[in-house]
């Protein structure tokens, strides 16, 4: 070969290498992951919030990152996913953190807490205050990373079998409520159950709970508890705001590049908030139906609200004094719990009061 056709296929080469390194470099591994709700199908909204996220990751990343999504009890019972990401099973979950509260109460400070922060002051805790640097920092211990999957808004206070007209009526009773709440509930007279919400139905038909709640009308109503329970109450004190929350394994989360780490960060945000979108729109016409069909709506009685607001405060006080974690989350929520509610007081609260008011 002549040495200037060697120099100019060398010159070529190069101009071909310089092309294709960038794209080399950039070419993202086709990924394959798991994820275990701990929701049934059957509630599109909760359930459905994975199935949006994954949805996103695969749209963002052309196709290959694709993760699957599994109902609660597919791959693991729906209270076994922290379990399941933590020693690898799964590469992550969808789950409520306050189901773990067993593990360390601090789970529960990042979902909902007894007389806690509303969806929107959950979010800029999150996102604004602390939040996400405190919760991610308890999280490490347990080998998982935590991103924002959606939150239901306030929740009603559930179904009960019979009338609850004062504080003294939580004595005794069994009911269904979820997960850290129970603590209050037991240090009012009440029996917590902690079950899923596939397995509700069953134990409030038969008689084997008394009450039972689960988020609002549009999921009570799919869910069916009006038929087995005529009284539907209202708020559920302990979940003002409750976030649900993606889990991912830390050692699967670190092996990702930074472009689908970034898909993960855009597609978990934009799950969190189609999720609270899809409820607010959905619960109005459902209430609307229960109504119509017989359920028995009503407040919960003053006394009862204070009594459960007073032990909650107490609780709180307690964990701080035997469990640093929980201690060092919680002084950081209630100083921002604390200012959210006096900004709220007067710009939100006020507005809304008008308005509902009104006959539109």
């Amino acid at each position: 070969m002549e040495r200037r056709s060697f120099v100019r296929g060398a010159g070529l080469a190069g101009v071909l290498a310089a092309s294709v390194a960038p794209a080399i470099v950039h070419a993202q591994a086709n990924v394959r992951w798991r994820l275990a709700s701990s929701f049934p199908k059957s509630l599109d909204t909760i359930f459905g919030g994975a199935d949006v996220f994954a949805r996103k990751v695969k749209e963002m990343s052309g196709g290959k990152f694709e993760i699957s999504v599994h109902a609660g009890g597919e791959l693991m019972p729906p209270f076994g996913v922290v379990d399941g990401v933590q020693n690898g099973t799964v590469e992550m979950c969808h789950t409520v953190p306050y189901y773990f509260f067993g593990k360390d109460e601090t789970f529960a400070i990042g979902a909902a807490i007894p007389f806690g922060m509303n969806s929107r002051q959950m979010s800029a805790w999150m996102i604004e205050g602390n939040g996400l640097k405190l919760m991610r920092e308890f999280y490490r211990g347990y080998n998982i990373i935590n991103f924002m999957g959606g939150n239901t808004g306030a929740q009603m206070a559930g179904w009960f079998r019979k009338e609850v007209k004062s504080a003294a009526d939580i004595k005794g009773l069994k009911f269904r409520i979820g997960g850290f709440a129970g603590k209050v509930i037991e240090r009012m007279g009440g029996v917590p159950q902690n079950i899923p919400g596939g397995e509700i139905y069953q134990a409030l038909e038969k008689g084997t709970i008394d009450a039972a709640e689960w988020v609002g009308p549009y999921d009570d109503q799919k869910l069916g508890f009006n038929k087995v329970a005529p009284n539907y109450y209202y708020p559920g004190w302990w979940e003002g705001g409750p976030q649900v929350d993606f889990f991912i394994n830390t050692k699967a989360y670190d092996g990702l590049s930074a472009e689908y780490k970034a898909i993960i960060d855009a597609a978990s945000a934009f799950a969190h908030l189609d999720m609270q979108a899809k409820y607010d729109a959905k619960n109005p016409a459902a209430l609307k139906q229960l109504v119509a069909s017989g359920t028995k709506l009503a407040r919960f009685p003053k006394d009862m609200m204070d009594a459960a607001f007073k032990e909650s405060m107490a609780l709180y006080s307690d964990l701080s004094a035997k469990n640093p974690r929980w201690k060092k989350v919680y002084e950081d929520y209630a100083n921002f719990r604390r200012d959210q509610n006096l900004w709220f007081r007067f710009a939100e609260a006020s507005f809304d009061d008008f308005m509902q008011a009104q006959k539109l």
